[in-house]
């Protein structure tokens, strides 16, 4: 039978597990505000920079731009079993429930479906770099690390993605880029985006959206236009970067909360069973005070 002081050593180990658990959830739903505020704005930003393009390219029809030119590279349909950049967004630390284990099990699935490319792997978060590193998949390599800038992720961050990137896309060495992270929907749900960034989709023509023919632009549109592509795409690694901070924080204030109930319920049982083996030491050596008595007496 376990001793009382092996049952109040337990007590006490749960009870300081139970207040990291409470401090942690505080931490979290004071850092999730801000987190929330920063996806607020930047959506527009991402919103406005996506419709610039759109009218923009219509203006230009650089959709429909020669094969070679700096607009086709960034439009055209990716060839088939070309190589390819996957950006891959996780946690730096656990304690987040399935936060990670859901983005790694996406990047697991894609990396099957896609055994035949040669993958170049951009990862941001220490539970995805690790991972990486330890699968060794044939035609996988780690290209680009980027840990703890979670929970004050900045536009310096997908900056700093964003130019690796396209280092590798604007000279050949990959032709499609697509990215897998969390994204916050509330603080109760998240779910996983698997999403090409590069090439751009083709849009449909926008006959409403055109620049008036009384603009004067400086410098040239083509010369816009060539400086927004790069900084639409920074601008969607930038919303996949809070959107993942956001939807962390979320998981980890609702798994500390999951497990300080846990908690709870397991200090009632050990107290229960504190109190039971009390009585049962009492109720022994009564006994046997009861049971030397009657044997002086006989």
């Amino acid at each position: 039978m376990e001793s009382l002081r092996d049952i109040r050593r337990n007590i006490k180990s749960v009870k300081a597990t139970q207040q990291i658990m409470k401090t942690m959830k505080m931490v979290a739903s004071a850092r999730i505000r801000r987190a929330q505020a920063s996806i607020l704005a930047g959506r527009p930003f991402a919103a406005k920079m996506e419709e610039m393009l759109d009218t923009l390219g219509d203006e230009l029809k650089w959709y429909s731009h020669p094969r070679g030119s700096f607009q086709y590279r960034y439009c055209a349909p990716p060839q088939e079993k070309c190589p390819v950049a996957l950006v891959v967004v996780t946690a730096d630390k656990g304690l987040c429930g399935a936060f990670n284990a859901t983005v790694i099990r996406a990047a697991v699935a894609w990396l099957r479906e896609n055994s035949g490319r040669k993958t170049s792997v951009f990862c941001i978060g220490r539970k995805g770099v690790h991972y990486i590193k330890r699968i060794r998949a044939e035609g996988v390599e780690l290209a680009y690390e980027n840990t703890g800038i979670f929970p004050n992720a900045g536009y310096v961050h997908a900056e700093l993605l964003g130019r690796a990137v396209l280092k590798k896309f604007d000279a050949g060495e990959v032709g499609e880029v697509q990215v897998i992270f969390n994204e916050f929907k509330s603080l109760v749900s998240q779910h996983i985006v698997v999403k090409r960034l590069l090439p751009l989709a083709p849009r449909t023509a926008l006959p409403d959206k055109v620049f008036n023919d009384d603009f004067i632009f400086e410098p040239h549109k083509k010369e816009l236009l060539r400086a927004l592509l790069p900084r639409q795409f920074k601008a969607q690694l930038y919303r996949a970067l809070l959107e993942s901070q956001a939807a962390e924080l979320a998981a980890r204030m609702n798994a500390m909360e999951s497990a300080g109930k846990n908690a709870g319920e397991l200090l009632s049982a050990l107290t229960l069973k504190l109190n039971r083996t009390r009585q049962s030491m009492i109720t022994t050596e009564i006994t046997e005070i009861v049971s030397g008595s009657e044997a002086l007496n006989a």
